[in-house]
């Protein structure tokens, strides 16, 4: 399968390249964009290849997929949102999210997620047809639970300790969406 291309009022969804690399590294260099994270800040440039090296190999092994946001107008890259992992058999994914900091506060995040989850829902990507999707947040990550909640997602509970990143383990607020809530 090609990979899908995306497109919105304000944003075009696409793969991620090895052309990216500098604008990949200028988000993920940022402390505050990976603040709730389970990675460090990167400090060079190759860890950008190897994470875009990453998200292609999940989309080839169609166990997730992850797409560049670029703004119509602009071809760089000013953040990633996809599917981390899906099950086909359970008809279900996890999402995931980020975005440069100089964009922050503009609903660019909200717009390319409502894409991705209509994309999930009506069957359009390689894992089928989803019925729910899920995030996770790290408790205090409230602008990102606002974007959840703002695209319908509810507050399913809390899994304690559930993650362990940055020497320490984390709580995870767990976030579902069903299609029929969509």
């Amino acid at each position: 399968m090609d990979f899908p291309i995306l497109k919105t009022n304000k944003l075009l969804l696409n793969e991620i390249t090895l052309d990216d690399t500098d604008s990949i590294y200028e988000i993920f260099s940022n402390e505050d964009v990976v603040k709730y994270y389970d990675l460090e800040a990167f400090n060079e440039k190759q860890q950008s290849e190897l994470l875009i090296n990453f998200y292609k190999s999940r989309f080839e092994k169609s166990s997730g997929i992850r797409w560049g946001i670029r703004l119509k107008n602009l071809n760089e890259c000013i953040g990633t949102c996809g599917f981390n992992s899906w099950s086909s058999p359970m008809k279900s994914a996890t999402i995931g999210y980020d975005l440069n900091k100089r964009y922050w506060g503009q609903g660019l995040i909200t717009e390319a997620l409502r894409s991705i989850i209509r994309s999930g829902f009506s069957g359009d990507l390689p894992c089928g047809i989803l019925n729910r999707i899920q995030a996770d947040t790290i408790p205090g990550n409230i602008a990102s639970e606002k974007v959840l909640i703002k695209l319908g997602f509810k507050e399913e509970g809390i899994r304690r300790e559930s993650g362990y990143w940055k020497n320490s383990f984390h709580d995870l607020k767990c976030y579902g969406l069903l299609k029929s809530e969509f």
